[in-house]
């Protein structure tokens, strides 16, 4: 993978916890730097660092208002994740299946063999 394949990848950006609690503190509104930082033990300058990565990765993106930073979400972006799970869905789903019949037919051959 390219450098700048890593720098946009979304999986790549959600690899880490903090990445992850800055996206769902951003799912309920927009929300400028100062209000994100508190929500962590890190120093802000980290947590720009972590923004920079989620931006490079197009899940937020930042807008100047006065001398604050304001970060939006792009939660269309996760979109790439779920279809990417999805296929998993359909394997998981199709394993429970075949679980529950064979349990459901060992159930009918001892009720037929009582």
């Amino acid at each position: 993978m390219t450098q700048l394949a890593v720098k946009n990848d979304v999986f790549q950006a959600i690899a880490d916890p903090t990445r992850r609690h800055v996206l769902q503190l951003l799912a309920s509104s927009d929300k400028p730097i100062s209000l994100i930082s508190e929500n962590f033990s890190i120093s802000r300058t980290a947590v720009v660092k972590h923004l920079k990565i989620l931006e490079q990765a197009e899940l937020v993106s930042a807008q100047k208002k006065g001398r604050e930073k304001i970060y939006t979400l792009h939660a269309e972006k996760l979109k790439e994740i779920e279809d990417w799970l999805q296929y998993f869905d359909l394997f998981w789903v199709t394993k429970l299946l075949r679980q529950t019949f064979t349990i459901l037919y060992k159930f009918i051959q001892t009720c037929i063999e009582a």
